[in-house]
């Protein structure tokens, strides 16, 4: 019983265990290692006239280098097909993020701080923008889900949606006995699409069209009966319900669009290192 409890406590530990400090940040470790090994061989071995990518060390480190990049590039297809273990999505993740920092060491060292208009610093230049993409996305990930979580205060997407639908349906009851101005307002408000704006309004939040918005300006200082200040509560409600689920979207959107570099560069990082290989070895 003992065991079995000490072994359930364990795997709520894991579970709770960000990628970051996965297994005691084991991939942190293993990656300072290869950084520490590889300075040390770079300023303890002596190549004339100068380190580059064509000594020994050059291409052992160009090798390391190479299977690291095509190794990490595999998480895009591994991570559809782990389970809990060694090799959980949350280790694969880990060791991504800490070996992918690693390599602007290994790569770095591996070209001799040479560099020139030529494939072998494009391959460079495509690493670097990898792994300040993949930067971008570990800060992005570890800040937004907290966000998200805030936002929805317990409401799932649907209840968002549900809670709008129910605000619209009173609205297009309270508006029935407004003035035909008045109602075409609130009407223009409860047709226009919910998500419309497309990625740009989704990222910065700012919808300069949203019919909500125009319809309670215009009618905030027409309320003096109890229907249109009944309209006019109702119309405030929907605005709020609107900002809360573009907020929502806005969160998703920020985590997600980073992969749209990511993803791209990552495929022409590898063209561009294929190329690299195949020309070195061509003028070997």
């Amino acid at each position: 019983m003992a065991s079995k409890a000490s072994s359930s406590s364990r795997t709520r530990e894991s579970d709770h265990e960000g990628f970051l400090a996965h297994k005691g940040m084991r991939w942190l470790k293993l990656a300072l290692v290869l950084c520490v090994v590889a300075i040390a061989a770079y300023a303890l071995v002596d190549v004339t006239p100068r380190h580059n990518g064509g000594s020994w060390l050059g291409y052992t480190l160009g090798t390391i280098g190479a299977l690291l990049i095509v190794w990490l590039a595999l998480l895009g297809i591994r991570k559809r097909k782990m389970s809990a273990g060694n090799w959980s999505l949350k280790a694969w993740t880990s060791a991504h993020v800490y070996l992918g920092l690693a390599l602007v060491v290994v790569a770095t060292l591996h070209t001799g701080f040479q560099f020139g208009w030529n494939v072998h610093t494009l391959a460079y230049g495509l690493m670097m923008l990898v792994i300040i993409s993949g930067l971008w996305g570990i800060s992005v990930y570890v800040s937004l889900p907290a966000k998200l979580a805030d936002n929805r205060r317990q409401m799932t997407k649907g209840q968002m949606l549900d809670a709008l639908g129910a605000l619209d349906r009173q609205l297009e009851s309270a508006a029935q006995p407004l003035a035909r101005v008045e109602a075409d307002l609130v009407i223009a408000a409860l047709e226009q699409d919910t998500f419309a704006g497309g990625i740009v309004a989704r990222l910065s939040g700012r919808y300069p069209r949203c019919r909500t918005s125009q319809a309670l300006a215009q009618l905030g200082g027409l309320a003096d009966d109890p229907a249109e200040q009944k309209v006019l509560s109702l119309l405030r409600k929907r605005q709020a319900q609107l900002d809360q689920i573009r907020r929502q979207l806005r969160l998703r959107a920020m985590l997600e669009v980073w992969l749209y570099i990511h993803v791209p560069v990552t495929f022409a990082l590898l063209a561009a290192l294929t190329a690299h290989v195949v020309s070195v070895f061509y003028y070997w």
